[in-house]
This record gives C-alpha cells, sequence and structure tokens, in this order.
C-alpha cells in the first residue's frame, strides 16, 4: 500500500515537471523556435485549432518564425491568431507566408520574462508540496485505520519527503536553466 502512494506521488510530481517544461518552452528566450507558436490557436472553420495543425512552422532565418499554412485561405487567420496572442509578435504577410520577425529582448523584458519563470517553477514546487500533503494524508489515514505502522507510517513519510525534494532540486536545476537562457544576451 505505501509502495502504491509513493508510485502515485511520483507520477504526480513527474507531471508537474513536464508541465513545467512545456510552460517553460512557451516563454520566448531571445532566440525564436517552432515550439514558440505550439499554443497559438487558429480559427479553423469556426473550430479553434493549434496553429501546427493547419500549418508548417519553420525557421528561414535565426531571427525570423515563417509560417505557410496548408490552404491559402487560411493565411489571414494565421496572422491575425499571431497578432492576438499573448507573445507580442507582429507578422506580417509575404505572399503564403506569414513572416514572424523576432524582436530583440531588452534589458527589461528580460528581467519581466525571469520574474514569469520564477512565478511558474514555484506553481510548481507548490503543486509538488500538495502532492506530498496527499500522500501523507493517506498514509496517516492508513495509520488511523490500523493498516500500518507507526514505524511503517514514519518511513514513508520519509521516502515521500525524498521524492519531493529531489522534484524540488529537478525544477531548481529547470529554473536556474531558463534564467540563464533568458539573460543570454
Amino acid at each position: 500500500m505505501i509502495a502504491d502512494i509513493k508510485k502515485a506521488a511520483e507520477q504526480k510530481m513527474q507531471k508537474s515537471l513536464e508541465a513545467l517544461k512545456i510552460d517553460f518552452s512557451k516563454i520566448r528566450s531571445g532566440r525564436p523556435h517552432t515550439g514558440l507558436l505550439d499554443h497559438v490557436m487558429v480559427d479553423y472553420y469556426g473550430t479553434p485549432t493549434p496553429i501546427n495543425q493547419v500549418a508548417n512552422v519553420s525557421l528561414p532565418d535565426a531571427r525570423t518564425l515563417g509560417v505557410v499554412p496548408w490552404e491559402k485561405k487560411m493565411v489571414s487567420a494565421i496572422e491575425k491568431a499571431i497578432r492576438d496572442s499573448d507573445l507580442g509578435l507582429n507578422p506580417m504577410t509575404v505572399g503564403e507566408m506569414v513572416r514572424v520577425p523576432m524582436p530583440p529582448l531588452t534589458e527589461e523584458r528580460r528581467r519581466e520574462l525571469a520574474k514569469i519563470v520564477k512565478n511558474e517553477a514555484e506553481a510548481a514546487r507548490v503543486a509538488m508540496r500538495n502532492v506530498r500533503r496527499d500522500a501523507n494524508a493517506q498514509l496517516k489515514e492508513l495509520l488511523k485505520d490500523k493498516q500500518i505502522s507507526e514505524d511503517d507510517d514514519r518511513r514513508g513519510q520519509e521516502e515521500i519527503q525524498k521524492l519531493t525534494d529531489r522534484y524540488i532540486a529537478e525544477v531548481e536545476k529547470l529554473l536556474q536553466a531558463k534564467e540563464a537562457e533568458l539573460m543570454a544576451v
């Protein structure tokens, strides 16, 4: 039973870590990457659809994203979706391609992004602590029902604490790497 609780807690912490990685990938650093537009939704015949399902996103050069829709009439919808997104980008249509120039980040914007990254990391740490709290509550419940001994309870809580510490250290590593990436000019 304790192993099941620990395994469930580890799976939830792993999911929190994966969610943090996805959130970090959405926050742009100085250089563009094709995954930057993945969460942008395009109005595709009345249905919000991720941009990578209606167009091909590429990197024509180091400072520009290129978006080539699979249907010609989607060009304006894609341009509008990118402009309305929270990324602060200004796309331009060139023939059948939407070019998205990436403006260089100012020092002030880098600091704002660093704060956002810290908040995302704190949210992940809180989620992991909540998983720990829930797992410990399950252990206490088993102890109360006399399904495990006090020693098993204490041992289980120690294992869950070690698990939590390991995942929070992983969050710290991701945070430091992302901050370094943001502050690099």
